[in-house]
């Protein structure tokens, strides 16, 4: 396949005077990567990546517009003239590989996560409408407020100008500022801003026009916004189509998300987790489009280039954000282009080290390619000086991803896998429910080792006579790991299982059916719907405050619903002490009290991991060896494929 397979996905498209030269967008997204609020050397070289990669349009992640916009404690802020140097440096690195280049401008209103010394600090929004998410109660903003913020806009318009990007995206999604003033069931005013949709819609359009008033004619000025925010208190699709058609007068484009950051059922929206159906938004896309005069934007979970094309083709939008496939897979673009779609990294929409790691205030970047974001050490491979025998033991994520750049780098790799398929933990992930595209990642990394030149070998246990034999100079243990049994007081003739037995159809289990977590993850809950599924009565224990704690949030509250919905009932802090013929015994594990299972057929342990590591001391004094991944200690896919790439960078 190439270009000529994709004619919609690669035909240049205009907007103000702007080439784009493909209907690719990296849609905006905080990255947490800039210091001080500033552009730095590490956002450049990320947007960099995705423009050497090929991508049409990036849209960078939003710019706060006054003071009171700071809704993390990373957000970059154009509130000042000391902004412009980085954005510039940022448009010309984009913009030597032929990319547009916008910005979002951004007021949260009282969609505020944190603050930069911890304290709460104050929110404002249209009306005195509570948030449920952050638990927010913002103040009402005044005249004087809602003029500062409008002129903040323009002067923030202005600074991006000056840098030389191609434009502003005003950010109205999500439940943001704009957003606030637009929802009638949150914005309560008494004056000129609130009434008729035309009332409500009063502060976008001085926002626009502050933006139109401070920047050049050939200055692009557009606009995302939630088609259904997805919460009883959100904007309905009736309403944003209404805005929506009465703005599009003065805007050159129009980007439709879904969601709100208002409520945790709406915020799943703003990176839907793998259990949504990929390109979801596409109809509504397609309703939005027929009505609108003006380009259409749509992103939610357009992963590959394949169901970009399709919404394309079917007039649905005119461009596809593919953030979360752009992180994943940078050369997209280029990959498609040039007839290697069968190359593509897929992403499989973990959320783990993307907005997982933003969540949890650190950079971003990917689980399958943990280059993103690192590009200022990853960003172009080095060959080898000493090409090297290497023998890797293991074919799960960390063995897979060490021989892929250890042979992309130069050496002659071969892995050697004790079964017959490859992929680890993940063959296992991927039978969970709704969790079949994980096993991407284990097909994606098999790819990147075949294009790579690694020879494989599979049905061979390894052992100290096999290294011996073969002599490499170097031997990278990827061993991975097996179930974690505890230690703990059996009575009687309770049928205990692991989770690997179950997921491998490795035992009959009783009806009713009590699962115990400890690591907080995705095995666990995924374990007790899979049973319910099946007719098993479960119930699941987990040793934490809350299911799914170690997850990122979002995928947790979209588990949580579904849970919920299956009647799966769930209890908190419960930590496994025995058992015995027909009784779990469990105590609370913040005041050791007993806490009782009874009438229990089979206990499904969830317990974590411990390492498989028989060969590391057969290793010793024979040959180099390293361990990564679950064989050194058992993590995440995350940690593995990371350690194995770090790795085979050393080598």
């Amino acid at each position: 396949m190439s270009s000529a397979t994709f004619p919609h996905l690669f035909e240049p498209l205009e907007i103000r005077g702007k080439r784009l030269k493909n209907r690719i967008m990296s849609s905006g997204h905080d990255t947490s990567m800039p210091a001080d609020n500033l552009v730095n050397d590490q956002l450049v070289a990320y947007h960099r990546a995705r423009a050497k990669g090929g991508v049409g349009l990036i849209v960078l992640q939003v710019a706060g517009v006054h003071d009171s916009a700071r809704y993390t404690s990373h957000v970059l802020m154009a509130t000042d003239d000391e902004c412009i140097e980085g954005y510039r440096q940022l448009a010309d690195a984009c913009h030597a590989e032929g990319t547009v280049v916008l910005s979002q401008v951004f007021h949260p209103g009282r969609e505020i996560m944190e603050s930069s010394d911890g304290l709460l600090t104050v929110a404002w929004s249209a009306s005195a409408s509570p948030n449920e998410r952050f638990r927010v109660m913002p103040r009402a903003l005044d005249q004087r407020m809602i003029d500062e913020i409008v002129a903040g806009y323009g002067a923030a318009a202005r600074r991006l100008s000056e840098a030389g990007l191609d434009g502003v995206e005003i950010v109205a999604s999500h439940g943001y500022l704009p957003a606030q003033f637009l929802n009638p069931r949150v914005n309560h005013r008494e004056d000129g801003y609130n009434g008729d949709l035309d009332a409500r819609l009063r502060f976008v359009r001085e926002v626009i026009q502050a933006v139109r008033a401070s920047c050049p004619e050939d200055f692009i000025v557009g606009m995302r916004i939630s088609a259904d925010e997805r919460d009883p208190e959100g904007l309905t699709e009736d309403e944003s189509l209404a805005a929506a058609l009465a703005l599009q007068g003065q805007l050159d484009y129009l980007h439709l998300v879904a969601g709100t950051s208002a409520s945790i059922g709406g915020a799943i929206h703003i990176v839907p987790p793998m259990a949504i159906e990929a390109a979801y938004l596409a109809y509504t896309a397609g309703t939005f489009k027929s009505r609108l005069d003006i380009p259409l934007f749509v992103t939610g979970r357009i992963n590959q280039p394949q169901e970009a094309e399709s919404i394309l083709a079917r007039s649905q939008a005119d461009v596809c954000g593919m953030t979360r496939a752009l992180i994943c897979d940078p050369q997209m673009p280029n990959k498609a282009a040039n007839g290697r779609s069968d190359d593509v990294r897929a992403c499989i929409a973990c959320n783990q080290a993307c907005i997982g790691h933003f969540h949890r205030g650190y950079p971003i970047s990917c689980i399958q390619h943990p280059e993103t974001g690192r590009e200022l050490t990853y960003g172009e491979s080095k060959p080898a000086t000493v090409r090297k025998r290497v023998m890797v033991v293991g074919g799960g994520p960390a063995g897979m991803k060490a021989a892929a750049v250890a042979a992309q780098r130069g050496h002659e790799v071969t892995l050697f896998e004790a079964a017959n398929q490859l992929g680890g933990q993940v063959l296992l992930a991927q039978l969970l429910p709704r969790r079949a595209e994980f096993g991407g990642a284990a097909t994606n990394l098999q790819r990147e080792m075949e294009l790579a030149g690694v020879q494989v070998q599979r049905n061979v246990r390894v052992d100290r006579a096999l290294v011996e034999r073969e002599r490499p100079d170097l031997v990278i243990l990827a061993t991975g790991a097996k179930p974690y049994w505890p230690a703990f007081e059996r009575g009687g003739e309770l049928q205990v299982v692991d989770a690997w037995q179950v997921l491998r159809d490795e035992v009959q289990l009783g009806r009713s059916v009590v699962v115990t977590d400890w690591r907080g993850d995705w095995i666990a809950p995924g374990i007790a719907e899979r049973l319910a599924r099946n007719g098993h009565q479960v119930r699941l224990a987990v040793s934490g405050p809350h299911c799914g704690e170690s997850l990122p949030l979002y995928v947790r509250d979209q588990m949580a619903g579904e849970l919920h919905k299956m009647g799966i009932p769930i209890t908190p802090y419960a930590r496994l002490y025995g058992c015995d013929d027909n009784t779990v015994y469990m105590t609370h594990a913040a005041c050791g009290e007993p806490m009782l299972f009874e009438e229990v057929d089979t206990l499904v342990l969830c317990q974590g991991h411990q390492p498989v590591d028989d060969l590391g001391s057969e290793m010793e004094g024979l040959v180099e060896f390293r361990r990564i991944g679950d064989c050194l200690a058992p993590r995440t896919v995350e940690e593995a494929i990371y350690e194995g790439l770090k790795l085979a960078w050393s080598i």
